[in-house]
């Protein structure tokens, strides 16, 4: 199968996001980024859907396929399978932050920490704003029972997107805890 995604990369093509993409796009995110600051209890959902389509969109239909094979594979549990779309798409896509956070996922999923931290970082350096791949990152931080940096990971997270459930949740147990703990 992996084979058979690099035979249509190669077949198809692969074109890197044109420098006019990745400019309209950082814009957007930017402008997005912004109103989730300000964003009230009616709107929020929808700032974040559109950040997250706008993560999945490379610039390259090739691309933007091996994401949503590799998506896919992963709703289904394949993560064989996820592994190799997404690591085909970083391989061809390195620039691209969300074949990194997908992959992180599937490593994760797959029970290889170290893996799905590197992809984070990768992330992160790419998108410092990601913050599913924070919010990843504190996960597995929590899991490792690093609670004091896994609870930087998720305010760091709430300071980008302050209308998540899941992070205000995760920061509210690790606080909590740390109450308990003195």
């Amino acid at each position: 199968m992996f084979s058979l995604i690099i035979l249509f990369v190669v077949l198809v093509g692969v074109t890197p996001p044109t420098a006019m993409f990745a400019q309209d796009s950082k814009e957007q995110l930017d402008d997005l980024f912004s109103q989730l600051q300000t964003a009230d209890d009616s709107n929020w959902e929808a700032l974040e859907d559109e950040i997250w389509e706008l993560w999945s969109r490379s610039g390259s239909d090739a691309m933007d396929l091996l994401l949503q094979r590799g998506q896919n594979a992963l709703e289904k549990g394949d993560l064989e399978r996820a592994i190799a779309h997404l690591s085909a798409l970083t391989d061809h896509a390195p620039s691209f932050a969300e074949g990194w956070n997908a992959r992180a996922t599937a490593f994760y999923m797959s029970g290889e920490l170290g893996l799905s931290l590197n992809d984070i970082a990768q992330t992160l350096s790419l998108e410092p704003r990601h913050f599913g791949a924070l919010t990843g990152l504190g996960l597995i931080l929590e899991e490792l029972g690093n609670e004091t940096r896994a609870l930087e990971a998720y305010r760091h997270a709430l300071a980008i997107h302050p209308h998540s459930d899941d992070i205000k949740g995760a920061v509210a147990r690790l606080e909590q805890k740390r109450v308990k703990d003195i």
